[in-house]
């Protein structure tokens, strides 16, 4: 899709479509609605009036203008309440308006900035909230159909009409800045929603290489005999039961620049997840393929960071494979040697994604790194615990926990801090092992975060847990169905506020 900006008023702009917006409970329109509706002989009040339109967030009703205005039709968008009116309700409107132009068939339209003026959002986050909503609410997984009779246009073309020349120049950076951050988000819904025999280690191998030399990231994959020589046997022993090879991801952005401070995000690979011995009901397993999330959302940060050209030194780690049960497959009893040389008695095979994280962890440390941040769809109790509303966070760290709910706030991709209370380490405790990979069922999501930390050493750390948030069952918002690369967003705006704080 692209994305212009004009400086302009909207009622005089030639289009198939135009896009304006009315607050719940306004009865008289203001700024660039009161001029269509003028134009358009009060037809918005009329709307009103009758109570066919009560301005509900995200509520859309379509007018002709039968040639009152250059544009052809009118899209009304409501706002909501104006006192709860933030970032995230601009990105879910825009959404909303996206949907309803492909309903319609329309390719190509023109939208204020919705926020902007009376909601009194700063220009430039509007303008990035507007454009992250439109190109979200647009996306769809079709690649993988041959028969696309019936399927609605995706969108070619959305301008951003800005009536202020003042504020233009903002609201052009925030648009800049909100396509490449949803197109990023794109690039990890793509990667999640590709079932597991097109998306294979290997290939997202490729893939990561392909992205690294299009946004200027240096890239490199380490193969079985490389990650045996560092003594990866967390990530290996999972992988034993592939015939599909591991690959260990990395992802390094001006790491050359040492005066920087260097960020590392980590995230679980697992392209596909049938539990191996300790294997999965056939029920929903083939949503299995989401288990690589935390990798694609790995991929689709440093995207963005490189083409944000962010003052930082920015790391991705991406441990890949999949977890399928083999005569050769790791086995529950058996003992694992992590890289950082603690063993770890195996209860679960299908608790596998802490095993290759544990190594991944362990990893980072060589970067000397001031943060490190890994996501995971790791534990079917956060799910049990918040949802699939928000992710769960815990962590070493007080301050970087911190600036995580802030980004947290500002992108609104919701997490919330669970307690890695040390009485709920007696539960990975091992008898024959430095560590259980399970300690049951209870606090499931805090013990695999207790399991996590022992390999988190020397720097602080953080944990997402997006079990509950990688995947949609159903559109809502700008999420669409299926993945969400919930998490994209969040880190992008938490590496742009430490680099703006330097």
């Amino acid at each position: 899709m692209e994305i212009k900006t004009q400086v302009g008023a909207i009622q005089e702009v030639a289009a198939e479509l135009i896009v304006i917006n009315l607050f719940e409970g306004v009865t008289a329109p203001t700024g660039a609605t009161a001029v269509v509706d003028r134009a358009l002989n009060g037809a918005i009040r009329e709307l009103v009036e009758a109570g066919d339109f009560t301005g509900k967030a995200e509520q859309a009703a379509l007018l002709y203008t039968h040639g009152a205005i250059p544009a052809k039709r009118v899209l009304l968008m409501g706002l909501g309440d104006r006192a709860k009116f933030n970032l995230d309700t601009a990105r879910r409107v825009a959404a909303a308006a996206a949907r309803e132009a492909r309903r319609l068939k329309v390719t190509r339209y023109c939208t204020i900035v919705h926020g902007a003026g009376g909601a009194g959002l700063l220009p430039e986050a509007a303008a990035q909230a507007v454009v992250e909503g439109t190109i979200l609410g647009d996306y769809a997984f079709t690649e993988l159909k041959s028969d696309r009779t019936g399927l609605d246009p995706r969108l070619e073309e959305v301008t951003l009409v800005q009536f202020s020349a003042d504020q233009a120049p903002a609201a052009q950076r925030g648009a800049q800045v909100g396509q490449i951050i949803a197109d990023s988000v794109c690039l990890a819904r793509d990667l999640v929603n590709r079932p597991g025999n097109y998306l294979t280690p290997t290939s997202l191998a490729e893939i990561a290489e392909q992205v690294a030399a299009e946004a200027g990231l240096t890239s490199q994959a380490l193969d079985e005999e490389q990650m045996a020589d560092l003594g990866m046997g967390a990530l290996l022993g999972v992988a034993q039961g592939s015939n599909e090879p591991a690959k260990f991801i990395i992802l390094e952005y001006n790491i050359e620049r040492r005066e920087l401070p260097a960020y590392v995000i980590v995230g679980k690979g697992i392209t596909f997840d049938s539990g191996s011995i300790s294997i999965k009901p056939s029920e929903g397993m083939e949503l299995m393929k989401d288990d690589m999330s935390g990798a694609a959302i790995t991929l689709g940060v440093m995207r963005a960071v490189a083409l944000l050209k962010l003052p930082l030194r920015a790391v991705g780690l991406m441990p890949a494979t999949e977890n399928l049960p083999d005569g050769r497959a790791y086995k529950p009893g058996d003992v694992l040697t992590s890289m950082s040389g603690l063993t770890i008695e195996v209860i679960s095979t299908d608790a596998e994604g802490r095993l290759i994280l544990a190594d991944a962890l362990h990893y980072a440390k060589r970067y000397q790194p001031k943060a490190v941040v890994d996501l995971a769809t790791l534990t079917g109790a956060c799910v049990v615990a918040l949802g699939h509303v928000t992710s769960g966070l815990m962590g070493n760290d007080a301050a970087l926990k911190q600036t995580l709910l802030q980004a947290s706030a500002t992108s609104g991709e919701k997490i919330w801090e669970l307690p890695l209370y040390e009485e709920y380490a007696e539960q990975i405790k091992s008898d024959v092992a430095d560590v259980k990979n399970s300690g049951g069922r209870p606090a499931g999501t805090i013990t695999a975060g207790l399991f996590l930390q022992k390999f988190a050493q020397g720097y602080p750390w953080a944990h997402l847990d997006i079990a509950g948030t990688a995947w949609a069952d159903k559109p809502n918002g700008y999420l669409a169905k299926g993945a969400t690369a919930h998490g994209v967003r969040l880190l992008i705006q938490w590496l742009r506020d430490l680099a703006s704080a330097q």
